[in-house]
């Protein structure tokens, strides 16, 4: 059989679910959604758009739970895992991306599921992301791989959020690769939102956005809160659109509002003498997930139920009950996660604790409309004006399915525009929002080959790399570290420069590469120097350790360098010390940062 062309294929490596969608890279057709074998439940396969981004672990008994294309699987993923979370929360990892990103984790560490019985062994992080990539290749290959050949051979497009650190973009690059992914591109979600939209309207979108506009992508999902601006511009009579801002990395979304509404329910238990342990609530988080979804896809339902078992129970009959009314979740999302704020708001820092125990970094502060405010400050800030005031909004993520919390930011955000005297947002609608990023990341693989329109943008941030001083050792004092912009925001892929600094590398022993990185200083040029810096506009990442292979040189020898800085095709930052006066043929060490914005 004569394969069909080469494919794009995105992927959406949700918090929550993942989707996948391919596209003929030259053809000009929407692109379209595979559907994904799974496990629904002990026995019973079937086929559906999305698969929960969740891992179970059975119990020996319930082991293998086969799929078509391995009898012998000792563990589920998607639906059936999904399903099991209220039960056994011990035995499911969910949330992998955003433990993906945890700054303060060993992600390659086994880590999850948290409350592991002691039988389990865990897996780290990056593993887990694994698994669910994994899973996705197979099920893309056994229906895709005769007619259009294996995922290995596409080119994909996976979407990480806008605020994924380098650390977690380059962690999704070493679980995709193991899962098979080598022909890779990483995309920022809320662009891919975008890019559906746009192959949605196809050329009618030029009627409805004009020039200036700033279109507000506001991307909630299970684990994050991302939100993007992107402007359209005019260049030589025609239009085209350039990210101008990036929010920062918020762990806040669907997650913490499951946890609002366990708390509540466990309150209401609490006063009926149904005292709950830590097994429980676990659970009762993943029950109110399910509860929470079923008030906010059917409006007209008043009220759902949440079962939770008793510890130890083995009869349905014991079972806890409760009622979750719609009244209390419209009061505890839209109050607590959606209030109505002055622009002038910022998030709330609290104090923490000294121990706490391992568990996600969330954003301190609920109140999603507040980090909003904050994200429109910053962007008027960065983007040297006086204020950032956008024109449209397009909505993403599972959150924003509900027409109730659209209206609610509609609404938030309408009063800052008023109170500026700009005109209320415009929404830019149509698609599904569970499938608009697998969508996007596909259509964004045809606009790569130049078939449909780019959005403009390059690195979402400015990189800089840490330069120690010389100084004498004096006791207690470390020695001051200057920053230098490798990478300033916006620089293109295939961009190199050359740095005119002049620098020393220590080869042959393990040293520690410092970066960091800012959203807000749009003014920095590769070279420029910050011998002063505030952690409000420059924030460091997670550092780089490595061994620089000596070669034909002594070990701890210092070779001065000249430092060259490019961004891949891929999506990383290379940096490339050349000696000065080389003892080998093309003798340079090299140094790769993930940064990849689309």
């Amino acid at each position: 059989m004569t394969q069909s062309s080469p494919k794009a294929v995105g992927i959406d490596l949700g918090t929550t679910h993942c989707a996948v969608a391919h596209s003929d890279v030259a053809a000009a057709v929407q692109s379209e959604v595979i559907t994904l074998t799974q496990l629904v439940s002990i026995g019973r396969i079937d086929s559906r758009p999305v698969l929960p981004s969740f891992i179970y672990f059975p119990p020996s008994a319930e082991a293998p739970l086969p799929l078509p294309w391995d009898s012998e699987r000792d563990f589920a993923v998607g639906q059936l895992a999904r399903e099991k979370s209220a039960a056994l929360p011990g035995r499911v990892i969910a949330s992998a991306k955003s433990w993906l990103c945890h700054p303060s984790a060993d992600r390659r560490a086994g880590l999850l599921p948290l409350r592991a019985p002691e039988e389990l062994e865990k897996v780290s992080p990056v593993e887990a992301s694994w698994r669910l990539l994994e899973h996705l290749c197979e099920a893309y290959d056994e229906q895709h791989a005769t007619s259009s050949g294996p995922l290995c051979e596409q080119d994909v497009v996976i979407a990480v959020p806008a605020s994924f650190d380098a650390a977690a973009r380059e962690l999704t690059v070493e679980a995709a690769i193991a899962a098979g992914i080598e022909r890779l591109t990483l995309l920022e979600e809320p662009q891919a939102a975008l890019y559906a939209w746009l192959e949605q309207q196809g050329d009618g979108w030029r009627e409805q956005l004009r020039c200036g506009d700033v279109v507000l992508v506001v991307d909630i999902g299970g684990g994050t809160s991302d939100f993007s601006a992107i402007e359209v511009r005019e260049r030589d009579g025609a239009l085209e659109l350039e990210r101008i801002a990036v929010g920062d990395h918020i762990l806040l979304g669907g997650d913490n509002m499951d946890l609002a509404l366990a708390h509540h329910l466990a309150q209401k238990l609490a006063a009926d003498g149904c005292e709950l342990d830590s097994w429980q609530m676990a659970s009762l988080g993943h029950a109110c997930r399910q509860a929470k979804e079923r008030l906010l896809e059917d409006p007209e339902r008043s009220a759902a139920e949440v079962a939770l078992a008793k510890r130890g129970a083995k009869l349905v009959g014991r079972t806890l009950r409760a009622q979750l009314q719609r009244e209390e979740l419209d009061a505890l999302l839209l109050d607590g996660f959606f209030p109505f704020v002055a622009s002038s708001a910022r998030p709330a820092a609290r104090t923490r604790v000294g121990l706490t125990r391992l568990g996600l970094p969330y954003a301190s502060d609920p109140a999603i409309t507040k980090h909003l405010a904050a994200f429109l400050a910053q962007g008027a800030d960065a983007g040297g004006r006086d204020s950032l005031r956008p024109s449209c909004v397009l909505f993403n993520g599972g959150v924003m399915r509900s027409e109730m919390l659209r209206q609610r930011v509609r609404a938030v955000v309408d009063t800052w525009l008023a109170a500026a005297d700009a005109p209320p947002l415009r929404e830019l609608s149509g698609g599904d929002l569970d499938l608009a990023v697998a969508r996007g990341s596909a259509a964004y693989g045809r606009a790569r080959a130049g078939h449909a329109i780019r959005i403009r943008g390059g690195t979402a941030r400015a990189y800089y790399v840490g330069v120690e001083s010389a100084v004498p050792a004096v006791p207690g004092l470390a020695p001051p570290i200057s920053l230098i912009c490798v990478a300033p925001i916006g620089m293109q892929e295939g961009a190199a420069v050359e740095l005119a600094h002049q620098l020393a590398v220590v080869v042959g022993e393990p040293v520690r590469f410092r970066f960091f990185g800012s959203s807000v200083r749009r003014q920095d040029e590769a070279g420029s120097v910050l011998e002063r810096y505030s952690s409000e506009q420059v924030h460091e990442l997670t550092p780089i350790e490595v061994t620089l292979p000596a070669g034909v040189r002594s070990a701890a020898e210092v070779v001065p360098v000249r430092l060259n800085a490019s961004i891949t095709e891929v999506g990383t930052l290379l940096l490339e010390a050349v000696p000065q006066v080389a003892k080998a043929d093309d003798e340079r060490w090299k140094i790769e940062l993930s940064v990849r914005g689309g």
